[in-house]
């Protein structure tokens, strides 16, 4: 199954929330009116697109077909270019499929330096190993650090994963200050020349003061040792959380100044517009997600692949 079918499949979920009762909605030949027009607004609400982003489609259908005798391709075609525009944000994010590092700021100096950071049990870990697999095949040298050095079984899995990728990892022992971590990591990728240093943080919930104070002393840390660093925060998300994602991501990208989301678990929820929200309210680009449990199953995001997959066949 190609990546397209299979994104298709992992929003079969959402695609459905909106096939009940949508072709109801707008048949060909009658004519648009209000009420459809407020169903329609409220089934796009439901996959957690936002009030915001479903409000922004739904006047863009107004505009063009309100009070029109409805011409279902025409409906549609300006659904999905709205929704593509809102994606790709004001900077228009283009996506090269032939590049599939091309999202991340990977400078010329080496290291580039990736912080991770998500709430816990949202798939941080094998998300990085499955960059860490992504930049391997793009021909990137790979450093890890364990900083997740509340959880004995975090830096444990962490460590069998850079021992099944073939790539060295920096550790300490359980209850190590992660700054230190951190820094250790990053004396070792500039001895080293490696291209990318990849770091872990421990999962936190975005109301532990404490522990969100901890990723900013880890940013102080690393831009001492790499000035610039981190070039990349990624914030890990959990699609199947719909709003309470767009929650974590305005907090977590205060404190880490988070540059990109890595959105986890779309196969198996109806809430993949948080995608939307996401995007339309926090400025921040989806930059890979997953579908699957494979090692291989984080890919690019191409906001024109996932909105032809979620609308691709008219709902």
């Amino acid at each position: 199954m190609g990546w397209f079918d299979r994104l298709k499949q992992g929003l079969q979920k959402t695609r459905q929330l909106l096939q009940t009762d949508v072709r109801d909605l707008f048949k060909s030949g009658e004519i648009l009116d209000e009420s459809h027009l407020e169903t329609f607004e409220a089934r796009l609400i439901r996959t957690d697109m936002g009030v915001a982003a479903s409000g922004i489609i739904v006047a863009e259908v107004r505009k063009e077909h309100l009070g029109r005798t409805v011409d279902l391709d025409a409906v549609w075609a300006t659904v999905k270019t709205t929704l593509k525009g809102l994606l790709k944000g004001a900077e228009g994010q283009t996506v090269d499929p032939n590049r599939p590092l091309s999202p991340l700021n990977l400078g010329s100096a080496k290291p580039t330096v990736i912080l991770v950071a998500g709430v816990n049990g949202v798939g941080k870990t094998t998300s990085i190993a499955k960059l860490t697999k992504l930049l391997k095949d793009n021909g990137q040298s790979v450093l890890l650090a364990a900083g997740d050095t509340f959880r004995a079984a975090a830096v444990e899995q962490l460590t069998l994963w850079s021992q099944r990728l073939g790539c060295d990892i920096v550790t300490k022992p359980s209850g190590s200050d992660p700054a230190s971590v951190a820094f250790a990591g990053a004396d070792e990728a500039v001895a080293r020349g490696v291209d990318v240093l990849v770091i872990d943080t421990a999962g936190r919930l975005h109301t532990q003061a404490n522990l969100m104070q901890e990723l900013d002393k880890i940013r102080r840390v690393l831009d001492k040792k790499i000035p610039g660093a981190p070039h990349e925060c990624l914030l890990v998300i959990d699609a199947t959380t719909g709003q309470n994602g767009l929650i974590q991501a305005k907090s977590f990208s205060d404190v880490a100044k988070c540059t990109g989301i890595v959105l986890t678990k779309l196969d198996g929820t109806a809430k993949g517009g948080v995608v939307v929200a996401i995007r339309q309210q926090m400025g921040i680009p989806v930059k890979y997600v997953g579908v699957g449990e494979g090692i291989d199953d984080l890919q690019l995001f191409d906001p024109d692949q996932f909105v032809e997959a979620l609308f691709g066949d008219g709902v």
